[in-house]
């Protein structure tokens, strides 16, 4: 079965296109020129126009742009209908100016395109026809109703009807000529920068799912006769020493020998175990199978199933699936203070599972990347974080996420507290679980 690749969304769906920072900064920008000309109007060329109006609405802005960044942030990425409403915003701000100062007459009112243009180059089509739509009716009423145009109070200056008839008819061709013209060039570019993104994604998943089982078979070489050596050793001192704690450490290392070879020994055949008949288990038989190894770390696992009991899932047990859900609840004991929950959910579509701990979570700045290999952190002073000056755990990760990907599975990464806590979902559709594992 080829790799699905999650997360990945479609070329239609454009969504979350622009940092709000970026938006912010145009708006800023456009504030500057507009504070620029109405003090040059008013106070060099002395024309009469209710300017403490139009700074009242350039104020409006000011405020409208700050809430923005004290309430999402400027790494924020809004969603789509977030930034429409942003410039569906800026074209009434702009529409107020425009009355104020003599509607279409006023050869800035080629700025209404601004908006449009934007629109067309960053949002779907829906709301870039909702933006141009705005675009037209404001152009339409600042065609028929204005204030004066500020001029030279001694000069009569009257325009003919016939010029702001003119104006319009350009403006709404330059809105409706943005709108079809460049919305469609930016769509078919983002297409295609989606299906590169998608291509070097699938080739870089499909080489290293390549390397995994000819890295798991010369593990396993390399390792049997190390771990064989270990485990006789231990054998020995078992049997020359008496029963106590020396005792107890020399059968604890046997054990894990003994699961280091069974590992090594699953990854290099993923598959050798889907003609056992006692291969398929319900998901609280699974989860139990995998917290079992865990006991020596003295930490609390606690397995919460959240579904109608008569409808629990069933799943192959498969080496890949095993190894990375099994990689995920290790990782969840090794660095939780002392508490590790797993909730197991599901319903008629799709089986959910959660790995919760209490340690310190996620370093934030390796949270976007979590999945991918030899990560590194910016936080040195965390090194307690997972995640932080350690490669291994990234690899495992990787690993982890690229085998239970596998089957399906989506996986999330986040940190249930500021403080940390950290949180694995995984997540595979019902469907998947009767066709892939089943």
């Amino acid at each position: 079965m080829p790799d699905s690749i999650p997360f990945l969304p479609s070329a239609g769906a454009q969504g979350r296109p622009l940092l709000l920072g970026t938006l912010v900064r145009l708006r800023w920008i456009a504030l500057a020129g507009q504070i620029i000309g109405i003090l040059f109007v008013a106070l060099i060329l002395k024309f009469p126009f209710p300017h403490n109006y139009a700074l009242l609405l350039i104020a409006v802005s000011v405020f409208f742009n700050i809430a923005l960044v004290v309430r999402f942030g400027d790494s924020h990425r809004p969603a789509t209908a977030l930034v429409a409403t942003q410039l569906a915003f800026d074209s009434l701000q702009l529409a107020g100016l425009l009355w104020l100062t003599g509607g279409l007459q006023n050869p800035f009112s080629l700025l209404l395109l601004a908006p449009v243009s934007v629109s067309a180059t960053i949002l779907p089509q829906r709301e870039t026809a909702l933006v141009g739509a705005l675009a037209v009716i404001i152009v339409t009423v600042l065609s028929r109703s204005h204030l004066p145009l500020p001029w030279d109070p001694a000069l009569n200056i009257e325009l003919p009807p016939l010029y702001t008839t003119g104006v319009w008819v350009a403006l709404i061709c330059g809105i409706v000529f943005v709108t079809v013209y460049a919305n469609r060039v930016a769509h078919e570019g983002r297409q295609l920068a989606d299906a590169l993104t998608a291509t070097e994604l699938a080739l870089s998943r499909q080489h290293h799912l390549s390397a995994l089982d000819g890295l798991a078979a010369a593990a396993a070489h390399e390792l049997g006769t190390p771990l064989s050596t270990i485990s006789l050793a231990a054998k020995e001192m078992m049997n020359e020493v008496k029963e106590g704690p020396v005792a107890q450490d020399a059968r604890l290392i046997v054990e894990q020998a003994a699961r280091c070879r069974a590992i090594l020994s699953g990854l290099r055949n993923l598959d050798s175990q889907s003609n056992s008949p006692f291969a398929e288990v319900t998901v609280s038989e699974l989860l139990a199978e995998l917290i079992r190894p865990l006991a020596p770390l003295e930490k609390t696992i606690k397995i919460d199933l959240q579904g109608d009991k008569s409808d629990e899932p069933r799943i192959l047990r498969q080496a890949g699936l095993l190894h990375g859900l099994g990689n995920l609840i290790e990782n969840a004991a090794q660095f939780a203070n002392k508490n590790v929950c797993i909730i197991a959910k599901w319903d008629s579509e799709k089986l959910s599972i959660f790995i919760q701990d209490d340690g310190p979570g996620f370093p934030l700045d390796l949270l976007p990347r979590m999945g991918q290999p030899y990560l590194k952190t910016n936080v040195p002073e965390k090194s307690d974080a997972r995640g932080a000056e350690t490669v291994s755990l990234g690899l495992g990760v990787f690993i982890a996420t690229t085998l239970l990907s596998r089957t399906r599975a989506s996986i999330n990464f986040t940190n249930i507290h500021n403080d940390g806590h950290a949180q694995v979902q995984v997540v595979w559709p019902r469907d998947a679980l009767t066709i892939h594992l089943a």
